[in-house]
């Protein structure tokens, strides 16, 4: 945690002893910091904290984000960009499999992922996605032109058990920027991804697809869909804003 997080928001008692301690709570900072949503969560309402209630302000030091409490929830405080980074998750150490958790919310409708960074063990391996713990229903269109030839090639994924090409890794890193449309709404989610090959005999791509369900998701898991692992690199999640 940083110098100025806090773990409650204390509420003083009429005659009570004032120590430095107490005083220097609020004297830090106007608004409280916390290490993140849980920490935030635990510091309202117990013995000796304050109510939570309309017009509270936080900071969330994992997410760099201000948030401000509406009576019911916590909503991100508006930015004078229209793209709000949610998350930023870094990858391990030779994983074939990355989870991205509470990464949609009913804050924003519509989501921005990039992948980069990080090295491949073998070159190339194409990138997958999934949404929550679901294996089917993928379907997509991809077109891939070839750097040297300019020769395209489509491919597709067609009730599939993932979308199989959101990006790609190779020992000079992942590449991939996917934009998600309403996947934590109870409707089918729209998908649509573009990357370039950090290689010479690699290619271009655009795609899109959608996913064959009502389901409300908070999470994806990006994977390797040929034998391999990833080592490093990040993965940015990203809300639009919706005004």
């Amino acid at each position: 945690m940083g110098a100025n997080a806090q773990t409650s928001v204390p509420t003083f008692t009429a005659g009570e002893i004032l120590t430095a301690a107490n005083m220097n709570i609020s004297a830090r900072t106007g608004i409280p910091v916390f290490a993140d949503a849980t920490a935030r969560d635990a510091a309202f309402g117990g013995t000796g904290e304050k109510t939570l209630a309309e017009g509270q302000f936080a900071y969330l030091e994992d997410s760099n984000a201000t948030q401000y409490y509406d009576g019911s929830a916590w909503q991100a405080v508006a930015s004078a960009s229209g793209l709000v980074l949610i998350s930023a998750t870094t990858i391990g150490t030779s994983v074939s499999t990355v989870t991205v958790s509470n990464a949609f919310s009913a804050t924003y409708e519509n989501y921005r992922i990039i992948l980069t960074g990080g090295t491949a063990s073998t070159t190339p391996i194409p990138v997958t996605m999934i949404l929550g713990a679901t294996t089917t229903g993928y379907y997509a269109g991809y077109n891939r032109v070839v750097y040297s030839t300019g020769s395209s090639s489509p491919n597709n994924d067609n009730n599939a058990a993932n979308w199989s090409a959101v990006g790609e890794a190779t020992t000079d890193g992942l590449s991939g920027t996917i934009e998600l449309q309403q996947p934590f709404a109870t409707k089918r989610t729209n998908m649509q991804t573009t990357f370039g090959s950090s290689r010479a005999a690699g290619f271009g791509l655009a795609g899109g697809g959608y996913l064959n369900n009502a389901t409300s998701y908070t999470a994806f898991t990006i994977g390797a869909g040929l034998p391999g692992t990833f080592t490093g690199g990040t993965i940015f999640v990203y809300g639009y804003q919706k005004s």
